[in-house]
């Protein structure tokens, strides 16, 4: 069973438009309602993958409500903890281009005993857990070091830790050694104070996260592939993408991906990236079930090209 954790979960609104002009009226050509988050949508598509899941997250006010009510009607089993605060509402706007532009509200700020209630709801549902995976932004009330208080409490009941996050959040969770986290280009550049021009850039920051505490490294690298860097070594994944549609929740999927593999090693990249790629395919944060993937399109390979140049360096 994968548990999820999403501190600051959403209700995700995407509509698709053929080209975004500002200050004019533009009419969508499709739209999606979805529940968000970046956990969430881990547990999204490992319940697409047919397999089990539970979500631990805050919910509050009629946003809240009807994320609950979504997931349920996704077969996803929900560990909600109320709180007195709406739950934030994003927008997403997908060009006919794959141009992808959002807006993320801040969401309700928590308070002591509401952290102390969410904590206490991952301590009673992680006894099953064969992976946790904490994911996303901290809402207001929550301190840097709550995900690595989390990673800890984690450890300590012997189960295994994925972390998705970025900023001080994620520099203060790598002391205490999460077994794999998952950052993009960006986030990754970030974290080691410096830009990523080349894949052997981003191997490098890599192992620098590796030796700050995390156990492996799972990086998103966009239209370029992902990477994985372990004790073992490194492997570098692609796969053929034919249209890009949406990459709202594409690095969830990944995560999902990665983690239903057994969470270690090429093969679990492998599944991360056709995860991945059968995402960007779908509208909205839709995620991709098996019929949807086409692991025939994946390479893995440990000879990773370093000196491929990123389609967006990150300065």
């Amino acid at each position: 069973m994968i548990l999820t954790v999403t501190p600051n979960p959403s209700l995700d609104r995407t509509y698709e438009v053929p080209v975004l002009e500002r200050g004019e009226v533009i009419r969508a050509s499709g739209e999606r309602t979805d529940p968000g988050g970046k956990g969430v949508n881990v547990s999204r598509a490992v319940a697409a993958a047919g397999r089990r899941t539970l979500a631990v997250l805050p919910l509050g006010g009629a946003p809240g409500a009807l994320v609950a009510e979504l997931l349920d009607a996704q077969g996803i089993d929900v560990a909600p903890v109320p709180v007195a605060g709406a739950t934030r509402s994003n927008i997403a706007l997908a060009e006919a281009d794959g141009v992808l532009t959002k807006i993320n509200a801040p969401g309700p700020e928590l308070t002591p005993a509401e952290e102390e209630a969410l904590l206490g709801a991952v301590r009673t549902h992680s006894a099953d857990a064969d992976w946790i995976a904490c994911c996303g932004s901290l809402p207001r009330g929550l301190a840097p070091s709550w995900y690595a208080d989390v990673v800890a409490r984690a450890h300590s009941g012997g189960a295994r830790i994925a972390l998705d996050t970025s900023g001080e959040a994620l520099l203060q969770a790598l002391r205490a050694r999460p077994d794999v986290v998952k950052p993009n280009a960006g986030e990754l550049s970030a974290a080691v104070g410096r830009p990523l021009s080349t894949v052997g850039d981003a191997v490098k920051a890599a192992e620098e996260l590796r030796a700050m505490g995390a156990r492996a490294v799972l990086a998103s690298l966009g239209a370029d592939g992902q990477l994985l860097v372990d004790g073992e070594g490194a492997w570098f994944g692609t796969a053929r993408v034919a249209a890009v549609r949406s990459n709202v929740g594409a690095g969830d999927s990944s995560l999902a991906g990665f983690l239903i593999a057994g969470g270690s090693g090429p093969e679990a990249l492998a599944s991360a990236v056709a995860h991945g790629a059968a995402a960007v395919g779908l509208p909205g944060s839709v995620m991709p079930t098996p019929a949807d993937l086409d692991p025939a399109s994946v390479t893995v390979t440990s000879d990773v090209p370093v000196d491929l140049v990123l389609t967006e360096p990150v300065s």
